[in-house]
């Protein structure tokens, strides 16, 4: 994560389900869904002016420690966050039994 990014806080908004950051002015978020225990990583979506700058890896980092701080599981159906898992597949751990093979 890029140093810029560190100290940036990760939100969860409930009320829209987001998982968001704020980065010069500007919200980057991912769209989710929870159920139980469960979080399903629906969209990420970045502002114009964060793209190709580190923004959209920081807020899936930031999201993926959150679940596990939490003691969640997910279900990447982002493909965002999937390209991000195959990247790193160390996070694979996270995701929920029965749609590991997404």
């Amino acid at each position: 994560m890029k140093d810029e990014f560190l100290n940036i806080p990760l939100s969860k908004d409930d009320a829209v389900r987001h998982f968001e950051m704020t980065v010069r002015g500007q919200k980057a978020f991912i769209v989710y869904r929870e159920t139980d225990a469960v979080v399903t990583l629906v969209h990420t979506q970045v502002a114009p002016g964060l793209q190709g700058h580190g923004a959209a890896t920081a807020l899936i980092e930031k999201t993926l420690d959150y679940i596990e701080r939490n003691h969640l599981k997910m279900t990447p159906l982002c493909p965002m966050v999937l390209a991000y898992l195959k990247r790193h597949p160390e996070w694979k751990r996270l995701v929920a039994t029965g749609t590991e093979s997404l």
